[in-house]
C-alpha cells in the first residue's frame, strides 16, 4: 500500500512548483526584455513618419495662437534639493517672422554655422593664449553678425524667477556659456523680449559686485567704474551683451530659490536673442549657473524645436532608470564645454571603419567630441562625416536623392511618400560598450514644407559636436560630481 501524503508534503510540493513558476516567469520576462534591446543595437532601419514631419512645419506658421506655456514647476517630493523649471522651444514663445519654413531653416542654419565657427575660433585663441600667454581681447570673441531676420539662436527657453518680489522671465539656455545675464533698465540698447525688462532698482535683493570680488575676477573680460564691476560677453553670431555685474535671488517655480547668484545686468544687448530676457549659462566654469547654485548635476530634455510642448530643466535630480551613462572627457586647453568619449558610429547596424583616435582630444587641445545645446546640427570631422554620409546614402536606396540645401549636402525628395518610409539607423558608440541609437527624425529632417528632407549632419574642420537636433526628445543628464553624462531617450 502506497504511503499517504500528508498536508505538509502537499504544501511543500505546492510551494516548490509555485517557486519554479515564478522563477520561470522572471527569466522569461527578462529574456523578453533583453532581446529587443539586443536587436535594437543591430537594427538596420527605422520608420520615419514623413506626413507628420511635414504637418509640423506647417503648424509653425498656422494662425492659431499657441497654448500658453506653463510657468511654474512643482517641487520634487523625493528630494527637496531638486530645483526644476519649465523648458520651452522658442517657437512656443515667439512666433517666427519668416515667410515660410524654408526661410526659418535657412536662418537657423546661418546662425548655426556662425556659432560653430566661433567655437573653432575660441579654441584656436585658447591654444594661442596657452602658447603665447596673451590675454583674450573683446574683439577676439566677435564674428560677423548673421541676418537680422534670424530667430534661430538659442532655441530653448527656461522660465526662471528673479528678484524680490519675484518676476518671471524666459531665459535662453546654453551649455557653451558660463555667464548668466538678462536685459536691465535703463537700456542703452535692448532688443525686443516677451517679458517686461528687468528693473534692478525694483528688486530688494539685487546688489552690484565690486571690482575686487571673486566673481568679478572670474570674468574673462571685465571692467570697472567707481569700484563697480562690468561684464562683456559675445557669442558666435556676433551678438553681445554688456552691463553691470551683480548678484540676485533666483527662483525655480515652486521648487525653491537660491540667493546671491552672480548675473549680468545688461544695458547694451545687441544681436539675435529676440524673445528671451537673457541667458542661463550651463557651462563648465566657476561662474556657470550650476556651479553657483552648487548643483551636483543638471538635466534637460529638448522637445522638438517646432512643437508647442514643454519639458523641464532640472538641477540635482538623478538620471532616469535605464539611462545610457557616458564618461565625460576633460580638455585642459579648452575647458568651456562638455566633452564625451565617442569611439565609433554605426549605420544600418554595422560599425563604420573609423579609427577611435579620430574622436579623441589631441595633445594640443584640438579635436574631441562635445555635447552642446546651442549648436543645432551635429558636426563631425571630415573622416567621420564622409564615412557616415556615404554609408547612410548607400543604405538609403529607397529614397529619392535631390540637391543639397545650405550646409547639408545629402538631401532627399520625399514629397511623393504618402505617409511613412524606412531610413537607415544611426548609432553613436561610447567607451564602456554604451550605444545611443538615434531616432529616424533625429537624422533626417524637413527643411521646407514641400517634402525636402536632409541628413542632419555636417562636416567640421577641427572639432566634433553633438547638436540639439540629435538631442531632441532625449533627457541629457550632466553628473558634475562624477563627471558622467546620461542619455535617456523618451524621458521628457
Amino acid at each position: 500500500m502506497a504511503p499517504t501524503k500528508t498536508p505538509s508534503t502537499f504544501n511543500a510540493l505546492f510551494f516548490f512548483l509555485f517557486f519554479i513558476l515564478i522563477l520561470f516567469s522572471i527569466c522569461h520576462s527578462s529574456l523578453v526584455y533583453s532581446l529587443p534591446q539586443k536587436q535594437e543595437e543591430n537594427q538596420q532601419f527605422q520608420v520615419l513618419n514623413v506626413a507628420a514631419s511635414i504637418h509640423k512645419t506647417l503648424q509653425v506658421f498656422s494662425k492659431t495662437t499657441p497654448p500658453s506655456p506653463t510657468i511654474t514647476a512643482a517641487a520634487s517630493a523625493a528630494n527637496s534639493s531638486v530645483f526644476s523649471v519649465s523648458l520651452h522651444p522658442r517657437i512656443s514663445v515667439v512666433k517666427p517672422h519668416h515667410q515660410n519654413y524654408s526661410a526659418l531653416t535657412i536662418s537657423r542654419l546661418a546662425y548655426d554655422s556662425a556659432r560653430v565657427n566661433s567655437i573653432n575660433h575660441k579654441l584656436q585663441l585658447s591654444i594661442s593664449q596657452t602658447v603665447h600667454q596673451r590675454l583674450i581681447q573683446p574683439e577676439d570673441l566677435q564674428s560677423p553678425v548673421t541676418s537680422g531676420e534670424s530667430q534661430g539662436t538659442f532655441e530653448y527657453l527656461a522660465r526662471v524667477g528673479l528678484g524680490r518680489p519675484v518676476k518671471e522671465f524666459f531665459m535662453s539656455i546654453d551649455t557653451g556659456s558660463d555667464v548668466s545675464w538678462l536685459q536691465c533698465q535703463p537700456c542703452d540698447f535692448c532688443y525686443q523680449q516677451s517679458d517686461p525688462i528687468f528693473n534692478p532698482s525694483g528688486s530688494s535683493t539685487f546688489n552690484t559686485l565690486s571690482c575686487s570680488s571673486r566673481e568679478c575676477n572670474s570674468l574673462k573680460i571685465n571692467g570697472c567704474t567707481d569700484d563697480m564691476c562690468h561684464y562683456y560677453v559675445s557669442y558666435g553670431d556676433g551678438s553681445f551683451t554688456h552691463g553691470d555685474f551683480g548678484t540676485e535671488t533666483v527662483t525655480f517655480g515652486r521648487s525653491g530659490s537660491v540667493s546671491n547668484v552672480a548675473v549680468g545686468c545688461g544695458h547694451d544687448n545687441e544681436g539675435l536673442f529676440s524673445g528671451s530676457a537673457g541667458l542661463i549659462g550651463l557651462g563648465v566654469g566657476s561662474l556657470s549657473f550650476p556651479s553657483q547654485i552648487k548643483a551636483t548635476s543638471f538635466s534637460y530634455c529638448l522637445v522638438d524645436m517646432d512643437s508647442h510642448s514643454s519639458s523641464t530643466l532640472e538641477f540635482n535630480s538623478t538620471p532616469p532608470s535605464g539611462s545610457i551613462i557616458i564618461p565625460m572627457v576633460y580638455n585642459p586647453k579648452f575647458d568651456i564645454y562638455f566633452y564625451v568619449d565617442l569611439v565609433g558610429i554605426s549605420v544600418a547596424g554595422a560599425k563604420l571603419p573609423i579609427q577611435p583616435s579620430v574622436f579623441q582630444v589631441g595633445s594640443d587641445g584640438t579635436g574631441g567630441v562635445m555635447v552642446d545645446s546651442g549648436t543645432i546640427v551635429t558636426r563631425l570631422v571630415p573622416p567621420a562625416y564622409e564615412s557616415l554620409r556615404d554609408t547612410f546614402a548607400k543604405h538609403a536606396k529607397n529614397l529619392h536623392p535631390t540637391s543639397g540645401y545650405s550646409l547639408f549636402d545629402t538631401c532627399y525628395d520625399l514629397s511623393s511618400i504618402p505617409d511613412e518610409v524606412e531610413v537607415p539607423t544611426v548609432s553613436f558608440h561610447f567607451s564602456g560598450g554604451k550605444t545611443w541609437l538615434l531616432k529616424s527624425k533625429n537624422c533626417l529632417i524637413p527643411v521646407d514644407s514641400r517634402g525636402k528632407f536632409c541628413f542632419a549632419f555636417a562636416p567640421s574642420d577641427s572639432i566634433s559636436i553633438i547638436g540639439s537636433i540629435q538631442q531632441q526628445e532625449t533627457r541629457i543628464s550632466y553628473d558634475l560630481a562624477k563627471k558622467l553624462i546620461g542619455v535617456s531617450p523618451d524621458k521628457c
